[in-house]
């Protein structure tokens, strides 16, 4: 029956499978009616006493532990909110259930069950089962109850599994989707609205980022998956939509490590008659106002480092940041000064550079980045590595940008944005220069962004926060497969040989 190497049923469990059939069992019921979830069993009956309730409840589970003591079972029962321990004897069952549970039924098994409600010796809040129904019979066994799963590319490629055995897992995508609807109410009740923008676009844009590419069929012609929504959240802006945001699945077709995946969640905001000072607060403020209502403090610890989210936090330029973490004064030395330093540090890319504020970029990424533990924002970027956002209103040759970089990864990005078409129009011809010389993340033209800011767009501050990595942050985990539920990963191996049948890969790290 299995002939495909990833079906991992037992023999066992199908063997046991054909007998309940056999018996005039069915093994996938349709639904099961619930009087009772298992916390609302153990809120309301937290006094209860030795004596089975009078009340009768119900309710359903997948089995995990099931303990054999002859003409009893104990077994523990757990749905969504909690796990309760069952007591099933013998003589208390409906006739032949106790030999069918017995012979057919185990853990892994989802079932319902009537019964009362006491305590055990020890104060154990227990069922004492008075009836119970199969209501799905499972054929791949669950990994050993003592140890969980902990081979990391089986965690990852079978989450369904992950999320069964091991606690910690579901902790982490409980608070994830905490963090999102945290992040969407404070917005909105600051009168922002959320609105959706397209995933197929005809130009990709607003980021530098190579694409995915695929073709439309009845178009007949290209599409990109997203790399930001930030061009069509900034015509919502030039259309008279004030304040916007999106929570967004981006793709950028580039290298997979434990902060980056091909695809990733993020939030972009955009606020009218703002600038760049008003993001970095907004920003500060709805992490802070995440991390008190998930935690109840401004302190959480990540890779062993303690880091208080107390407002305000750090500001430094990026010449400062280099020049006081890095070691190194960018503009007290010349270009091949700067050449010979950074190959001494290890600073990449710095032979194809010649330009001071570009090699500033460089030596920040190399030598200022993963030192940034505590929240710190990072401001004045320049011109030429920023094509979206507003001229420095004091510094030729920057622009008024700031990244926040938390633990040593970039968490957030923003902008005074840049809404002077013709400059705009400028920046997007360099832009196409760069992609002629073999740069192949610079952006494209967009010639309808450009048109739509000559429609006018008001003086605008945006910013863009990495969702899964402040889940990442805020839940301890330090590799971002670890809060995405299903990360991108290599495809098992198929052959020719195999017609077809998948084989597992020998990259754990795929």
């Amino acid at each position: 029956m299995q002939d495909n190497p990833s079906i991992q049923f037992d023999d066992q469990r199908l063997a046991k499978r054909q007998q309940l059939l056999e018996e005039g069992i069915s093994l996938y019921p349709h639904e099961y009616k619930r009087s009772h979830t298992i916390d609302s069993i153990r809120t309301q009956f937290c006094e209860a006493g030795h004596d089975p309730s009078s009340e009768v409840i119900s309710t359903a589970g997948r089995l995990y532990g099931v303990r054999d003591h002859g003409k009893t079972f104990f077994a523990d029962l757990r749905d969504e909110t909690g796990r309760i321990q069952l007591y099933i004897r013998k003589d208390a069952l409906p006739e032949g259930k106790f030999q069918t549970f017995k012979n057919c039924i185990e853990r892994g098994d989802i079932i319902g069950v009537t019964g009362r409600v006491f305590k055990t010796k020890v104060g154990e809040i227990s069922i004492f089962v008075d009836d119970l129904t199969l209501l799905t019979k499972t054929l791949c066994s669950l990994p050993e109850k003592f140890h969980g799963l902990t081979n990391l590319e089986k965690r990852y490629r079978q989450r369904y599994l992950d999320l069964i055995v091991n606690e910690e897992s579901r902790d982490t995508f409980r608070t994830r989707s905490r963090i999102i609807s945290l992040l969407r109410n404070y917005l909105t009740n600051d009168g922002f609205l959320e609105f959706e923008t397209p995933t197929l676009q005809p130009l990709y844009g607003g980021a530098n980022a190579r694409p995915f590419t695929t073709f439309h069929n009845a178009l007949g012609q290209k599409l990109y998956l997203r790399i930001a929504p930030e061009l069509y959240l900034k015509r919502l802006v030039v259309g008279g939509f004030e304040k916007v945001f999106e929570v967004a699945k981006n793709f950028r077709n580039e290298d997979i490590d434990t902060s980056h995946n091909p695809e990733f969640s993020m939030v972009e905001i955009y606020q009218a008659y703002a600038d760049y000072q008003d993001m970095m607060r907004l920003t500060e403020s709805v992490i802070s106002s995440i991390i008190v209502n998930i935690t109840g403090g401004v302190e959480v610890s990540f890779e062993e480092n303690p880091i208080s989210y107390k407002a305000p936090w750090q500001v430094m330029t990026m010449e400062d940041a280099v020049r006081t973490i890095g070691g190194v004064d960018i503009f007290a030395h010349d270009i091949d000064s700067l050449r010979k330093i950074g190959n001494e540090k290890g600073v990449e890319g710095i032979e194809e550079t010649s330009s001071l504020r570009e090699m500033l970029v460089l030596f920040f990424e190399a030598l200022v980045e993963d030192k940034l533990i505590q929240p710190t924002f990072i401001t004045d970027f320049p011109v030429e590595n920023s094509p979206l956002a507003k001229s420095h209103r004091v510094k030729e040759g920057y622009v008024e940008r700031f990244e926040l970089f938390i633990a040593g990864m970039e968490i957030a990005n923003g902008f005074s944005e840049l809404n002077d078409p013709l400059d705009q129009m400028h920046r997007f011809e360099g832009q196409e220069e760069k992609r002629r010389l073999g740069d192949e993340e610079a952006q494209m033209h967009d010639y309808d962004f450009v048109n739509a800011l000559g429609y006018g767009m008001p003086p605008t501050g945006g910013v863009g926060i990495g969702i899964d990595r402040l889940v990442m942050l805020i839940t301890g985990n330090s590799s971002i497969k670890e809060v995405i539920l299903f990360p991108s990963m290599k495809r098992e191996q198929v052959t020719p040989e195999t017609d077809n049948e998948a084989v597992p890969s020998d990259d754990e790290n795929a």
